[in-house]
């Protein structure tokens, strides 16, 4: 495609006429053009255009000076573009379309609600959810851009000229001020430079908030849980019997801090406060929906090199049709995807390094989820859109997780009876993932948790299921693509134990392996080394068993455990909406013969009182709790549609 002309404008603008100056809507969709196709001289000729298309071309930016002044729709979709900015000089703007940009991110959104204060849709969505992220972000930021001045000031000698002191100021303020996850830092840092070069301009006296009106944060409004039992988790399960004693009422508990009890009592207790409780699952955002169900969480790890143990602060939730990204420290969500018809079971976080077109490198974290229908969808998270999509069985996905040393190697777990390996692959320059099968591992039962073997993830396959707790060779050098299990462990050799599901299953470090439901109301630790080498050439070995914690006695099933291995931690929900943290540092450094009562937790971290949060958060089942890698967020699932979220106060 050629620079444009007046007649080619003509020909695909709307009403029909012969001058460019009655066009109110014109449409250049689908033509490759390229940015330096939008000749400015020719467009700022359209002084009536309300309405432009530009989607599927391959613009990576749009001139700054295009004179389009009344523009109130713009469509922009499925282009290059890498910055928004431009879209200042379209005040008027009502309605705008980014989707398939794909270097565009979170923080674009963000900038865009800034840039254009008139707008109402967003990618044919309701804007003004972002538009109220925006005026926090923008509140907070000022408040310390605010601070850093006045430090800043006072720290200043008299001999030191104000004009290099207040560029400094704002080199100082980009540098230091932070605010919100990493994957909006692009527009908290953009945000604060503007904040502090306003500032320096004012002398210090004031700080223009955007026309930011001030209002009270809206309040998540969480009704009371319903009474009554939990439904099923998924097609298939064995049914579970739901004791009456399982509870779901509104009295308020003990305190927030929780309590340390038992033997380990004499630990510190965690200061965890209550930050976000959140109903970003909810059908047509309905606070009244209390039905969805809540199954699986994570936390997106740091990438980045040098950042080993750290991690984003930013957690992914799945249930019902959704699969949402939120940033713990601030309580936005800062992706939400959906899928109709599809209720997602477990989602799991990899990295990977693309090639664009321009031949730059670029890590993306992709996010799988997956669940009902067998499908297992592939997000670009900081994009925002779907870019793959694996048929990997065709019954429902149980669970997911991917290999800690490779990171396009994807497990999937599924009803149908069959754990299989997949390569996902790197996409190409269309963004398209071509995922080939590396393993099909059988199963006697349905897997609940998939485990890669910390010391050898290469080799070794741990998967806790409805029939116990199993092991695969997983190791690609084998000639066989089809593998039966390898080893069943058991928990008490000769007991009835044997062959319970196993429903939660976790690594603390590199040794020791925590698992739970083999035996009612206790968390088994046991030795991965020792068990594995006491094997010999049997196919059903008891594992050696390092300590039994003491959990709830209930009958109930499906609590997922997780562990935080920097910590030492270990942690489970139970019916009563209760936290039970562990740490059990002490118990897997000593090594000592297994006591002969199950240890107490470190501490119950109780639901908080309704009051204390200005909501009505009733007491209810929390069925899957992960912490960070550091232990400085907390989020938990419930059976009644929240998201809670928690975070430690340092000593």
């Amino acid at each position: 495609m050629g620079p444009l002309s007046a007649r080619l404008l003509i020909q695909r603008g709307r009403p029909k006429c012969d001058r460019l100056g009655k066009i109110r809507s014109l449409d250049l969709s689908g033509m490759n053009l390229l940015s330096e196709h939008l000749d400015p001289k020719l467009l700022s000729r359209l002084k009536q255009l309300q309405e432009l298309d530009l989607s599927n071309n391959q613009l990576e930016t749009l001139p700054a000076n295009l004179g389009l002044s009344h523009l109130r729709i713009l469509r922009c979709a499925n282009n290059q573009l890498g910055d928004v900015t431009v879209l200042c000089q379209f005040p008027q703007l009502e309605e705008l379309s980014l989707e398939g940009n794909p270097f565009l991110t979170v923080s674009d959104n963000l900038k865009v609600s800034f840039l254009l204060p008139k707008l109402r849709k967003v990618n044919g969505k309701d804007a003004s959810s972002t538009c109220s992220q925006v005026e926090n972000l923008n509140r907070e930021l000022t408040s310390r851009v605010t601070a850093h001045w006045e430090k800043f000031m006072a720290a200043l000698s008299p001999e030191e000229e104000a004009e290099k002191a207040q560029a400094d100021f704002v080199r100082s303020a980009v540098r230091d001020v932070r605010y919100g996850p990493e994957s909006l830092s692009d527009f908290t840092q953009w945000r604060v430079r503007m904040i502090s070069e306003e500032l320096v301009a004012s002398g210090g006296t004031q700080v223009h908030e955007a026309n930011i009106s001030e209002r009270p944060p809206k309040a998540t409004a969480i009704q009371e849980p319903r009474a009554g039992p939990v439904a099923s988790k998924r097609p298939g399960d064995v049914p579970v019997n739901l004791s009456p004693n399982k509870r779901v009422c509104t009295s308020p508990l003990a305190q927030v801090e929780g309590s340390s009890v038992g033997s380990a009592g004499s630990q510190t207790v965690l200061q965890l406060e209550p930050l976000h409780f959140l109903q970003c699952h909810s059908k047509n955002n309905s606070p009244r929906d209390l039905e969805t169900q809540l199954w699986a969480c994570a936390f997106e790890p740091a990438w980045n090199e040098g950042q080993a143990g750290a991690t984003s602060q930013t957690v992914a939730t799945c249930g019902g049709e959704a699969v949402c990204v939120i940033d713990c420290q601030t309580g936005i969500v800062l992706h939400k995807y959906k899928a109709p018809s599809e209720e997602f079971f477990s989602v799991a976080w990899t990295a990977l390094t693309v090639v664009t077109q321009a031949g730059h490198k670029k890590r993306w974290s992709v996010l799988a989820a997956a669940g009902l229908r067998g499908l297992v969808r592939l997000l670009h998270v900081r994009a925002g859109f779907c870019c793959g999509l694996i048929r990997a069985h065709k019954k429902a996905i149980a669970t997911l997780c991917f290999s800690p040393t490779h990171e396009t190697h994807l497990f999937t777990a599924s009803y149908d009876k069959r754990i299989i390996l997949w390569d996902i692959g790197v996409p190409n320059h269309d963004y398209e993932f071509q995922a080939s099968q590396l393993l099909t591992l059988d199963t006697t039962s349905i897997a609940l948790r998939l485990c890669p073997v910390a010391s050898c993830p290469d080799a070794y396959l741990l998967a806790g299921c409805e029939g116990g707790c199993r092991c695969w060779d997983v190791r690609l050098d084998q000639p066989q693509k089809r593998r039966v299990c390898e080893v069943e462990f058991v928990f008490s050799e000769g007991s009835e134990a044997t062959g319970r599901r196993v429903d939660g299953l976790a690594f603390v470090n590199e040794d020791v392996v925590a698992s739970k439901g083999s035996s009612l109301g206790t968390i088994c630790l046991w030795s991965w080394s020792q068990t594995w080498q006491g094997r010999g050439s049997r196919s059903t070995v008891a594992v050696v068993v390092l300590a039994r914690l003491q959990w709830s006695p209930t009958e109930l099933a499906y609590f997922s455990l997780s562990t935080c291995p920097d910590e030492g931690m270990v942690l489970c929900g139970d019916e009563e909406g209760n936290v039970w943290i562990y740490d059990v540092r002490p118990l897997v450094a000593q090594r000592p013969p297994p006591p002969a009562t199950p240890q107490a937790p470190t501490q119950i971290l109780k639901w908080p009182q309704p009051r204390a949060l200005g909501q009505t958060v009733g007491r209810t089942m929390v069925n899957t709790v992960v912490a960070d890698p550091t232990f400085t967020y907390l989020t938990a699932l419930t059976d009644s549609n929240i998201v809670a979220i928690w975070r430690r106060n340092q000593p």
